[in-house]
């Protein structure tokens, strides 16, 4: 790969969200203008999404463990 995007990123295609412009510019504009701070910043809550993704994901794998665990194998009787 040559690392260009063959699309441009700045708005989401899917519709379902903010895309990256309007997220940057709300990150910006809550740090006062100051792009460290609000890079920062961004990369913090990116981070605490991705641990709760992670934590939800976890949680799920152990239900479902439990359910199998419950059920016993399918078509024994």
């Amino acid at each position: 790969m040559n690392g260009v995007m063959n699309h441009d990123p700045a708005e989401r295609r899917d519709g379902r969200g903010p895309g990256v412009e309007t997220i940057a510019v709300a990150y910006l504009t809550a740090a006062g203008g100051d792009a460290g701070l609000a890079l920062r910043r961004a990369i913090a809550d990116a981070l605490a999404d991705l641990g709760e993704a992670e934590r939800r994901t976890r949680q799920r794998d152990r239900l479902i463990s439990r359910g199998y665990v419950r059920a016993g194998p399918i078509g024994r009787g």
